[in-house]
């Protein structure tokens, strides 16, 4: 069974301060804020949230098909997922940009600053989903607006499930669209920070969301997560690292597993709890996709 993966291919250069961010800003001078930072250690990786769902997913044995757009620097990602084993074909590449960018800078307390630059994501929606007997699952991932509101209803249309994942991409829409997205989605899934935005833009509760889909999951870094059905809050405990290395791409890895449980039939608590089993061994390595699994039982 394979699992449709809407998002972006992005290309993460990461680096690393060695210092605290709020130590370097003043509180009392943000409005001309002004600030540089020192990084020893900087690095190329490949990324992009169907990029990183796709390698978790693929890892644990599931069909990933990433659906998203590469720019004319995109050769090199195309052949990488290939190598992998992860399917291509809705993966198209277009002339005249770049694959889209993410500048991340990681502190020493693992808080993150990110500039992304969409570049080729943003014709994304030029690739549609039609029902095809093999896919029976599809996540929407941070992508291209037009694409992410096209897919949605792509996705409904074509009668397949999905889950919901508005991650960075929840500010461009406003209360109507996102209620729109959670009418047509299956499930929902962001973390915490995302889910009071959601909340605050719909005007509904997590509860309340959880009562127009099969389930919500709000997640919560290092305190677990919570599984919302029907209205009722069950907390799924977090999983400790064995070390914490970088948290860029942890919650792309917890979405891979997702999509793994749902695609094994798995109740959703279940899902969210290899989730953190699976996050957990993502952020005790460096970049989102040079982790393995070779160590991690899938029962429970």
């Amino acid at each position: 069974m394979a699992a449709v993966i809407c998002g972006s291919l992005a290309f993460d250069t990461i680096m690393t301060f060695e210092g605290r961010f709020a130590e370097q800003i003043l509180p009392d001078q943000l409005h001309i804020l002004n600030v540089s930072f020192l990084v020893p250690a900087l690095r190329r990786d490949f990324g992009g949230c169907a990029g990183n769902i796709a390698y978790s997913l693929k890892l644990l044995g599931g069909e990933p098909l990433p659906m998203a757009t590469v720019g004319s620097d995109g050769a090199d990602y195309i052949a990488r997922l290939q190598a992998l084993g992860i399917g291509t074909q809705f993966v198209r590449q277009v002339a005249d940009t770049y694959t889209a960018q993410a500048m991340i800078m990681t502190d020493r307390d693992n808080n993150q600053i990110t500039a992304f630059h969409p570049g080729a994501m943003m014709q994304a929606h030029i690739t549609k989903i039609e029902p095809r007997a093999d896919i029976k699952l599809g996540i929407i991932s941070p992508d291209g607006r037009d694409a992410m509101l096209q897919h949605a209803q792509q996705f409904k249309a074509a009668g397949i499930p999905f889950v919901f994942d508005p991650g960075q991409g929840l500010p461009m829409f406003d209360g109507g669209e996102l209620a729109a997205f959670i009418g047509q989605s299956t499930w929902v899934t962001v973390n915490d920070y995302e889910g009071k935005m959601l909340s605050d833009r719909t005007g509904w509760s997590s509860a309340e969301i959880s009562r127009r889909v099969q389930g919500l999951v709000v997640t919560l870094g290092g305190q677990g997560c919570e599984v919302w059905i029907g209205g009722e809050k069950t907390v799924v405990p977090p999983v400790k690292a064995s070390g914490i290395v970088d948290p860029t791409g942890c919650g792309d890895a917890w979405r891979g597993a997702l999509l793994y449980g749902l695609e094994q039939g798995w109740p959703l608590a279940r899902c969210a709890e290899l989730g953190n089993r699976v996050g957990a061994v993502k952020i005790a390595s460096r970049g989102p996709q040079n982790y393995t699994l070779q160590e991690l039982s899938l029962r429970t």
